[in-house]
């Protein structure tokens, strides 16, 4: 058979029109860092804004519900369990999680839900570390002039290559784990 795969925004898109009403990814886009210049602004919220649908990620509002899965309000990074930004919202339990789901979905709204899952302690980066690596890797984009969709595809080559493949291994679990 034949493989194949969507973007977050894509994937908001298609469960919107078949019914599902949770799916889980490992990060999702918006402005990347830098989109000013590189003009690399994703779709994923865009979207989220207009589709009834609560992506669980790992991590990055416009108009959706914000909410982070776990002890604290702390809104995960990609790499690292928290970052200095907090959620408006956050639930501890599957059932608080779910309770706020069917709430927001009763209300008739029409705009999805991002629950931000952290990654676990022991697949997390130091967040210097991986800091360090995407401000780099950034730079080397803008010295090399890659722009638009681009932008990303090379930016995580470079941070997978500037941290010895560990943050290419993070991201393969956080998929994992936001299921």
């Amino acid at each position: 058979g034949l493989n194949g795969g969507t973007t977050v925004s894509g994937t908001i898109i298609v469960a919107n029109l078949v019914g599902i009403k949770v799916f889980a990814t490992g990060g999702i886009g918006g402005v990347h860092r830098g989109g000013e210049v590189s003009m690399d602004v994703s779709a994923d919220l865009t979207e989220l804004g207009r589709n009834p649908v609560t992506v669980v990620s790992s991590g990055e509002s416009q108009g959706v519900c914000v909410a982070t899965y776990g002890p604290t309000k702390d809104f995960p990074s990609f790499y690292t369990p928290c970052s200095p930004h907090q959620a408006p919202y956050h639930v501890e339990s599957p059932k608080e999680a779910a309770g706020l789901i069917h709430s927001l979905l009763e209300l008739g709204l029409q705009s999805g839900v991002l629950l931000g899952v952290p990654v676990p302690g022991q697949f997390s980066m130091a967040g210097e570390e991986i800091e360090a690596a995407i401000d780099a890797a950034v730079a080397e984009a803008e010295q090399k002039n890659i722009t638009g969709k681009e932008v990303t595809p090379y930016i995580l080559s470079r941070v997978s290559a500037l941290t010895s493949g560990k943050s290419l291994d993070t991201s393969i679990l956080l998929s994992s784990h936001s299921r």
